[in-house]
């Protein structure tokens, strides 16, 4: 493959072949090792000759091989003559970030960590199955897929100023019912609520280094050893049947002929099912909403149960990862409305962007980017730079390095445990099989991933935290 070097932290695969755009890669050298260990590059190239695509196929600093797409990549699309595809997006549809801080910390907190850890494990179901602690009914799940946050915050479960700092405000509009399968909606009933397994996680966090001392006191982050909480998960099974229909679907009215992969199927966005695909797709993100504004509720109620309070629980932000969104963007010096898709990337806009909620529109959307179990987490502030390199996106996370059998070979989820309890981290898991998955060791150096994103741009770097107990399905 063609790969020329622009800069540290820039490679290019030049236009060449089918492909209708270049490639950039936004990576050092040491993280590109790891992308040339699997299909990346490639999935990034083949991104590239897909119909519509504008300005470039991107891939961000964490990006690994994917389903179709790369897992941190990016690519944005004309309305008219462009498509959408569910590899574009991922199965776990709106996984994404969400982070409150608190009054509290690390002092006040360490008497009771481990009874908070526990009696978070016990408030918030997870795990692989897991069912939620409400049973719904389909009218119920119905207005849900529709409303998203705005459902949960209206029937009790938080505040409705979580709303204002949720991405989309917890609801993306274009969702419909109508386009959902039968079999999506008996996943999602007993799913709702619940965090999942996998590299899914909830932590109890200090801030241990704070960068930007104004942005970090918009975001409401005061002070090294203050306590937050980070919670990561998505849709659940009914995000993934979402993704497996419509698959199916594409194929069926399209085929997968002159595809450079078949994984890269698609509609035209303007198209029937591309129009299905796109309401179905907004009603998971919807669903996924609903489930993190309903987990951090439980979160307050354990920590006013435990603490004696849930004072100053605000939320930070709420990020979503694998959706599509229409937009606006230059291209060419022209204003245009775009179908972006960001599989593992997380939407970075910068200052005075009407989609950035109203206190932080002169800092900077908040980026929230997850560390691998028992590593650093970190707080990010939306750039202009981004909007001009990535159509306003970013890292989503670490990004796996080696695959999970591999992991499973390598680590015990037992031995995990007790390494972390002696760097002072108390661990609580539905799986030690699952443990062992996702062993930090098994992503990519998310301090490295920070660094070349803060370097090129992409985000402006606010705050570093670190982990006080983790609670993995």
């Amino acid at each position: 493959m063609d790969l020329r070097k622009i800069d540290d932290n820039t490679w290019e695969i030049p236009a060449q072949g089918g492909m209708r755009v270049p490639a950039v890669v936004y990576s050092s050298a040491r993280l590109l090792d790891d992308m040339r260990r699997d299909q990346t590059l490639i999935q990034a190239r083949n991104v590239a000759c897909l119909p519509g695509i504008e300005r470039r196929s991107y891939v961000m600093p964490d990006a690994h091989q994917g389903y179709g797409f790369p897992i941190g990549g990016v690519a944005a699309f004309d309305l008219d003559e462009g498509i959408i595809s569910p590899g574009g997006v991922g199965y776990d549809i709106n996984c994404g970030v969400r982070l409150l801080r608190s009054d509290y910390t690390e002092a006040e907190v360490a008497p009771k960590s481990k009874e908070l850890l526990a009696a978070i494990f016990e408030e918030v179901p997870a795990g692989v199955g897991k069912g939620g602690v409400m049973k719904l009914s389909r009218a119920v799940l119905r207005d849900i897929l529709t409303r998203g946050a705005e459902w949960a915050v209206e029937n009790g479960y938080g505040r409705t100023e979580d709303l204002e700092r949720t991405e989309e405000r917890g609801r993306m509009r274009e969702a419909s019912v109508e386009d959902i399968s039968a079999r999506a909606m008996e996943r999602g009933i007993p799913q709702l609520g619940t965090l999942g397994a996998g590299n899914h996680f909830l932590e109890i966090q200090k801030v241990l280094e704070i960068y930007d001392k104004k942005a970090a006191r918009v975001f409401g982050i005061d002070a090294p050893g203050q306590v937050l909480v980070m919670i990561h998960c998505g849709s659940r099974g009914f995000g993934h049947q979402v993704a497996t229909d419509f698959i199916e679907t594409m194929e069926n009215a399209f085929g997968v002929a002159g595809l450079p992969d078949r994984e890269l199927v698609f509609a035209p966005f303007k198209s029937a099912e591309g129009q299905r695909y796109f309401r179905a797709m907004s009603a998971a993100v919807n669903f996924a909403f609903a489930n993190r504004q309903m987990i951090a509720h439980w979160v307050r109620d354990v920590f006013a149960r435990v603490l004696g309070s849930a004072k100053g629980m605000d939320q930070v932000y709420d990020v979503c990862h694998n959706v599509a969104k229409v937009e606006e963007h230059d291209v060419g010096g022209r204003s245009t409305r775009l179908v972006v898709h960001r599989k593992g990337a997380t939407r970075s806009f910068g200052p005075g962007r009407p989609e950035v909620p109203a206190v932080y529109r002169g800092t900077g959307q908040p980026v929230l980017i997850p560390g691998s179990m028992g590593t650093a987490s970190f707080v990010l502030a939306g750039t202009k730079e981004a909007e001009a390199l990535s159509f306003g996106s970013t890292a989503h996370g670490a990004g796996r390095v080696m695959s999970r059998h591999e992991a499973l070979r390598r680590f015990r989820g037992e031995k995990i445990r007790d390494d972390l309890a002696r760097r002072g981290i108390e661990l609580k898991s539905t799986s030690w099989k699952g443990v062992a998955e996702e062993a930090s060791e098994a992503y990519k150096d998310v301090d490295e991933v920070v660094r070349v994103s803060s370097e090129l741009g992409l985000g402006r770097v606010v705050a570093k935290l670190v982990p006080l107990g983790v609670m993995k399905g």
